[in-house]
């Protein structure tokens, strides 16, 4: 799921939130908590009603290629310190950019493990949820890197339930970029 937050930073009116709302509660896709929150204290404010005849509530979902900012990092060592340094910078980027961000996390070689259900090298339980967190409640897409996973002997199975498998690590960074994504590889 890449992207699901909230009316990327426009201003709209209060009929439009609670319309808004009522489509966000309806959506199957998971709803993360900051979006959840801020749709819940602007139904309040809003009070009951419906959009204004002639409007269309604003779609939530799914980032589209319409999001402003979009950046893809490259994640490809064991190390502890390195996946800290590229968390918190994700986590600046959602503080600065809120809603108008798409971010993508590439992960191959020994990052590889990051992504694993049971990693042969260490990843602490802090990172564990870390990254869960990011993907699940802020809609961070996690990329694993087929290529990696053959060479270990691993299959779609292995990975956690929220990485997305491609055949090759960097040709999908490659092909993010030709979608106007920034590359950034520590």
């Amino acid at each position: 799921m890449a992207g699901v937050f909230g009316c990327r930073g426009q201003k709209t009116e209060a009929s439009d939130t609670l319309g808004g709302m009522k489509t966000l509660l309806s959506s199957s896709l998971p709803l993360p908590r900051r979006r959840l929150l801020a749709g819940v204290a602007a139904a309040a404010a809003a009070g009951a009603g419906a959009p204004a005849s002639g409007q269309t509530p604003k779609q939530p979902g799914a980032r589209d290629s319409g999001t402003p900012h979009k950046i893809v990092y490259q994640l490809n060592r064991a190390d502890e310190a390195y996946r800290e340094a590229i968390f918190n910078s994700i986590s600046a980027m959602l503080k600065k950019y809120v809603d108008d961000i798409s971010i993508t996390v590439v992960v191959w070689g020994p990052g590889i493990h990051l992504l694993a259900k049971a990693p042969q090298r260490p990843v602490s339980r802090l990172h564990q949820q870390r990254v869960r967190s990011m993907a699940q409640s802020y809609g961070i897409k996690f990329i694993a890197c087929g290529n990696t996973m053959h060479s270990l002997g691993w299959t779609p199975d292995d990975m956690l339930d929220f990485a997305t498998v491609e055949e090759v690590g960097a040709a999908s960074i490659m092909e993010l970029q030709e979608q106007g994504y920034a590359y950034l590889a520590w």
